[in-house]
């Protein structure tokens, strides 16, 4: 009997047969594009990243061959002849600037042109501006298509305006954009993670729209579910709450709602065995509905479908989920890319 897709290790990608096209993957964090890519059979030649920490894991589970430890914005002035030459040949340009400013909670419009650190230990950065960033070094390397993931915020509100300069720059730089609304439970995903991605491909190809559909049937939390939890303190106010809540109850932000009349905490999501989990987001608290406890480690590596053998190294495990891709869901849609754009040309 095949194990399920979330269930794998990193030492598998040794036997995963390599049809030869290649990658370099921008704000790659901890690698959940990398790993996609690999397991749909790609080679990725490297990678930017301005987070030192996040670079060490990266480095530790991934073995670049040409590594940036970069603002991106430093990355896409350095001079050509300093680059590697095959990175001029590239067949994809990966990328997922952050997104935080467009993220649907908190005050997001007033965040817009300001300027902010991921988090300590990174330079400060106008978060708005990385996707540009971004898009000069695709127009740099001239890759022949370019994929970019953001959060589904980007088409809300005001948010769209942004979208609409992003998708302008492309054309401008010579690629032929497309959006996609993507459900990472509809891929194998034990997660409900809708992202927003832009995949364009180069105009000389001249190669024909893509499709994307996903149908895989949902995995459910009590599929993934292993290991003790992390108890929850009994003395502080979570705990409390957490004893308080009512079946119906989906987060801490419902019980705060009906107890105090305002919203709160809506990031501490209260899992059930028979739902789909949610995002798992960076800044997310996952908590287990039947024990006042946080899920285990094992959870979130499943949740997101990182391999069992991952060294996060001094990272804690659910920051660096969060902050990635799943690498299943990046597999699909790699795989889709060279299915119908590569293959046999």
């Amino acid at each position: 009997m095949s194990r399920p897709v979330w269930d794998w290790r990193l030492s598998e990608l040794d036997r995963v047969v390599q049809h030869g096209r290649t990658v370099f993957s921008c704000f790659s964090c901890g690698g959940g594009s990398t790993m996609g890519y690999k397991l749909a059979g790609y080679t990725v030649l490297g990678n930017v990243e301005i987070d030192p920490q996040m670079m060490r894991i990266y480095r530790r589970n991934h073995h670049p061959k040409h590594s940036y430890l970069l603002p991106i914005q430093e990355f896409k002035l350095l001079p050509d002849d300093e680059l590697p030459t095959e990175l001029f040949g590239l067949d994809i340009l990966d990328g997922s600037p952050p997104c935080s400013v467009f993220s649907m909670a908190g005050d997001r419009e007033g965040k817009w042109g300001g300027e902010f650190a991921f988090r300590e230990g990174q330079a400060v950065q106008r978060l708005d501006d990385l996707f540009f960033d971004f898009l000069d070094v695709a127009q740099k390397l001239r890759p022949r298509v370019v994929v970019a993931e953001n959060v589904k915020g980007m088409l809300v509100g005001k948010a769209r305006g942004f979208v609409s300069l992003v998708l302008s720059r492309f054309r401008k730089i010579g690629y032929r954009p497309q959006l996609f609304l993507l459900n990472s439970a509809t891929m194998g995903v034990p997660q409900k993670r809708e992202r927003l991605f832009f995949i364009a491909s180069r105009d000389d190809l001249q190669l024909p729209p893509l499709q994307l559909e996903f149908n895989d049937p949902p995995v459910l939390y009590r599929e993934v579910r292993s290991g003790e939890g992390k108890a929850l303190n009994p003395e502080k106010v979570t705990y409390q709450r957490w004893k308080r809540k009512r079946p119906a109850d989906l987060s801490m932000g419902h019980i705060t709602q009906r107890e105090k009349g305002k919203a709160s905490d809506f990031n501490t999501i209260i899992l059930k065995d028979q739902k789909v989990p949610n995002t798992l987001a960076s800044s997310s608290w996952f908590l287990r509905n039947d024990e006042p406890s946080r899920i285990s480690d094992v959870d979130s590596i499943r949740i997101q479908t990182f391999p069992a053998d991952y060294d996060f190294m001094d990272a804690d495990v659910s920051y660096v989920c969060g902050m990635s891709v799943p690498p299943v869901m990046m597999k699909r849609i790699s795989e889709q890319i060279y299915l119908q754009w590569f293959q046999g040309k």
